[in-house]
């Protein structure tokens, strides 16, 4: 899938993100933000509970992903392997270890990466791509060893001096890198409809705000 640039506006702060707003200018640039500037942003999603729907394949994730993904330069597809590996797709979830989100954050991860809302679906992307793309440059751009890392842990990956030989990382490996192949046949294929579909969703321009 080809994107374009995104223009977002997000205002961080200690407290939860508010809700996200979304509206496709004249030129067919989408803009997202938390601020919404009049009456031509319309809701995207909602922050509260009862608002958000937790299934499988939410699409209004796309944007969000493909904004961050492009920030931190990561695959969307690998992005979108690794949250329906971590949470299929269910912004609310919760591990037994205490991971939180659509990318299952440690609290202290978290933390770290400066994400005070961890449920909140735009800054739980943004903090997971951010991690995951630290993870592949610190690799080299060895995908299984980051893969490996975002589930067991830098330190794990160390001491076995590879995947750690720990069945719960090598079956999440070998899962997230099944669901990539299936996105990027499916990134594919919305790429080729979209050049015979100007303006769709898949190939509308982004651009991005600082925030």
């Amino acid at each position: 899938m080809t994107f374009g640039f995104l223009i977002l506006s997000f205002v961080m702060s200690s407290s939860s993100l508010a809700d996200v707003y979304r509206y496709v200018d004249e030129n067919g640039v989408i803009h997202l933000t938390n601020v919404p500037m009049g009456p031509r942003f319309k809701v995207l999603f909602k922050e509260r509970a009862d608002n958000f729907k937790a299934m499988p394949n939410f699409a209004t994730y796309d944007e969000l992903i493909a904004w961050a993904a492009g920030k931190y330069g990561v695959d969307f597809a690998l992005v979108k392997a690794v949250i329906k590996a971590e949470s299929n797709f269910n912004y609310k979830a919760v591990s037994r270890k205490g991971a939180r989100g659509l990318m299952q954050l440690m609290p202290q991860t978290a933390l770290a990466l400066g994400v005070s809302d961890s449920f909140h679906p735009g800054a739980n992307i943004d903090g997971g791509i951010r991690y995951l793309s630290y993870l592949i440059g610190l690799y080299n751009g060895d995908l299984l060893l980051a893969l490996a890392a975002y589930n067991a842990g830098e330190r794990a990956v160390a001491k076995h001096r590879g995947i750690p030989p720990y069945t719960e990382t090598r079956t999440y490996v070998r899962r997230v890198l099944d669901h990539y192949t299936r996105y990027k046949k499916e990134s594919k294929t919305t790429a080729t409809v979209a050049v015979k579909k100007p303006q769709t969703k898949e190939n509308q321009k982004y651009s991005l705000h600082s925030f």
